[in-house]
């Protein structure tokens, strides 16, 4: 009897003092996450580092490092070092605001982000360093594949992968 009267009492004194609070789904939908320009970090093409969260840009797909793309003479290159240079120079020295919704299958925040005035995700696609993922976007890559940006510069090829969409 002693020992499930102790029991009771500790499930009330973790329960209602000190446990934790997001056990069951309740944390927001929708958060924003910001960071200073000394915490912002490139991790690839579509995902930042803000302080000690990571962030991937929603609606689109950049190459991962070491992707091989082909420029229009034939030779290999860092198709994903590219993408993730462009996101580099987009926020180098600014600060980063992000609206999170959802997260991927890793676990990272899915955002909409923006240094300085400049909405990356669009930013990204309309330099056609990233493919679109979604109706949005789409508009953007067209452009890019159109006047020969980034991936799509002229004769370049992008990832094997990217070959069959669209």
């Amino acid at each position: 009897m002693l020992l499930l009267g102790l029991a009771a009492g500790a499930a009330v004194l973790i329960g209602g003092l000190g446990g934790p609070t997001q056990l069951f789904g309740n944390s927001p939908l929708e958060q924003d996450w910001s960071a200073t320009p000394a915490e912002v970090r490139v991790v690839d093409g579509d995902t930042l580092r803000l302080s000690d969260r990571v962030v991937r840009l929603r609606g689109l797909e950049a190459p991962p490092r070491g992707e091989a793309c082909r420029d229009a003479a034939g030779r290999e290159f860092d198709c994903g070092a590219g993408s993730a240079e462009t996101l580099s120079r987009l926020v180098a020295g600014r600060g980063v605001a992000c609206r999170v919704r959802g997260r991927d299958r890793f676990g990272r925040g899915l955002g909409e982000c923006e240094a300085a005035g400049v909405e990356l995700n669009g930013a990204l696609v309309s330099a056609g360093w990233a493919l679109a993922g979604e109706g949005a976007l789409h508009p953007l890559e067209d452009a890019a594949r159109a006047a020969g940006r980034g991936l799509w510069a002229s004769g370049a090829r992008p990832p094997q992968a990217w070959q069959a969409r669209r």
